[in-house]
């Protein structure tokens, strides 16, 4: 996901904000909630009853007589499988578990290829300073999975069991990037000797322990209001305005800046790519294995055709490298249609209040499609009137995240019931690896490939990647359902284990601490193994609780 600015610009802080502030109010307003109090399910729930049920057919006949007891999606997983796949169960777990894969790729290459891609030119467009682009903006595209992983989570209109899944998520996932993918990054470099920038990293780890301790409060208290929430939330603007202040009067980090932070230029590039060879690399290669190349790029196009269609058909794109006018009056076409059909599709089709939103999505639909057909060119993207164009991406860049990122919880959830795992195990095992997976990549390359500077920049990613995950992921998902039942609260379940994970997080950051200081600040072997061991640890002792629960 990778950011570059062609020169330094400081200030405009206040509408950094005020953007960031309009995609809160957006999340919150697109996804109600619709109890008064957002409670933990039970053992009394319908799901919990099919470990019951023996066979099948016996399951399948229990989920036709309640209503869908895990589906926050488009699909019901459990009725799709039980139904459906009584002959053939292990096709049916198989395809389940190829849909999960294609949901990650979904959710992480809407991300990269057109969240992230709007981010960018917003903050070019605004002349934002690379240090308050890195921690606002450019943050939110980095996290954009986490993101709305925990929105669905906390948010969904089914998500009263889920919340869970959202919480282990952001543990699971800041766990694994701090203790793994660093500890893979310190064994790596350990004999070049490296040295990390101590302030940056005091500063790092004092307000993430701190987002840590704050969600233990939470946690151990059980319940949380909207002013609360809000200054859970608030605790990221206070990161942001800290970085700031030390970069522009303190000269803080040098050329170490936030921007730097946030460059991924691998995830900036499509995950499967589908352009041509370009001429340099067919001189380059021999006919064989040109021809080759050739078709499995065919193969893999063909494959990835329909998940990737329905989204350049809908979501505006007007960079140089990827404009294409028919494509452009086309999204913007479709794109209030879809938004249209969002709105009404847990609606009878035929309701009068459905035709009329049908109806107003597909006008508005061709309104914007006459206007870019008229006011565009074949050649080039516009350069008048651009706001409204990124506006457009940004918003459907950030539904299609959310899509994916619902059926991505709904079918975890409804993977737990199957095969008798809870579903906060999976959301901090499964969901927060996928989500991670990126960060130990890009953060592991850079680190072995950037010189010393790359290693810094890996290891600040690592730990501002986490705190913005933890403060405002988190904290926009809390926001948002505290305020839909304000002024009650919202009950959270105290999770013994939960704190117990989080209390192995903060394990790992104060034996990264001590290492560090006590090896002048040089990354090492021992700070590695340590982190793995204590990441390993936790991970076990949840699995060895998990599998003691189902017997």
């Amino acid at each position: 996901m990778g950011f570059s600015f062609s020169s330094i610009r400081y200030g405009y802080l206040r509408i950094t904000f005020l953007l960031l502030l309009s995609y809160i109010l957006f999340s919150v307003i697109a996804t109600p909630v619709d109890s008064s109090v957002l409670k933990p399910k039970t053992e009394h729930d319908g799901c919990s009853a099919l470990k019951h049920f023996h066979d099948y057919q016996s399951k399948c006949a229990y989920l036709q007589t309640i209503d869908p007891c895990a589906s926050q999606g488009f699909v019901d997983y459990l009725s799709l499988l039980y139904c459906n796949f009584e002959k053939f169960p292990l096709l049916g777990q198989s395809l389940l578990f190829l849909w999960l894969l294609a949901l990650f790729y979904v959710l992480g290459h809407t991300a990269s290829e057109y969240f992230c891609s709007s981010l960018e030119s917003l903050s070019k467009l605004l002349n934002l300073s690379p240090t308050v682009a890195g921690v606002t903006l450019l943050s939110l595209g980095n996290g954009a999975p986490d993101l709305f992983a925990s929105l669905v989570s906390f948010m969904g209109e089914d998500s009263k069991g889920t919340y869970d899944v959202g919480l282990n998520t952001v543990v699971g996932g800041s766990s694994f990037v701090t203790c793994v993918v660093v500890g893979i990054i310190s064994i790596s470099l350990r004999s070049r000797g490296v040295r990390i920038e101590r302030s940056a990293f005091i500063r790092d780890v004092c307000f993430f322990c701190a987002a840590i301790g704050s969600l233990g409060l939470i946690l151990v208290y059980g319940k949380i209001n909207f002013w609360g929430a809000l200054g859970f939330c608030s605790l990221y603007a206070v990161y942001v305005a800290f970085v700031y202040l030390s970069w522009r009067f303190g000269g803080e980090g040098g050329e170490f800046d936030l921007e730097s932070v946030h460059k991924r230029v691998s995830l900036s590039e499509p995950i499967l790519q589908r352009e041509d060879v370009d001429e340099e690399h067919r001189s380059n290669v021999a006919d064989d294995d040109h021809q080759r190349h050739y078709y499995w790029k065919l193969v893999v196009w063909v494959m990835t055709l329909p998940i990737y269609l329905p989204r350049r058909l809908t979501i505006p794109v007007v960079s140089e490298a990827k404009w294409s006018k028919p494509l452009a009056v086309t999204s913007v076409t479709l794109a209030p249609v879809l938004l249209s059909f969002l709105w009404n599709w847990k609606c009878s089709p035929t309701s009068f209040e459905a035709v009329i939103v049908y109806l107003t999505g597909c006008l508005v639909g061709i309104v914007l499609g006459l206007t870019a057909l008229a006011t565009t060119k074949m050649s080039n993207p516009p350069k008048k009137w651009l706001l409204p164009w990124l506006a457009g991406g940004f918003v459907m860049s950030m539904t299609w995240s959310y899509i994916s990122a619902q059926e991505l919880v709904a079918l975890l959830t409804s993977l737990g019931y199957i095969f008798g795992v809870s579903p906060s195990i999976l959301g901090l095992t499964v969901l927060a690896w996928g989500n991670s997976i990126g960060d130990l990549i890009t953060n592991v390359t850079m680190a072995l490939h950037d010189g010393d500077e790359g290693a810094q920049v890996a290891v600040s990613g690592c730990y501002a990647g986490p705190i913005f995950n933890t403060l405002f992921a988190l904290g926009i998902s809390l926001v948002g359902c505290a305020w839909e039942v304000y002024p009650l609260s919202i009950v959270i379940k105290t999770d013994p284990r939960l704190l117990e994970s989080l209390g192995f997080l903060v394990v790992g950051l104060v034996w990264s601490f001590l290492v560090l200081f006590s090896n002048r600040m040089r990354l090492g072997g021992v700070m590695g193994v340590g982190l793995l061991v204590i990441y390993l640890a936790s991970l076990s002792i949840r699995i060895v609780q998990t599998v003691g629960d189902s017997y």
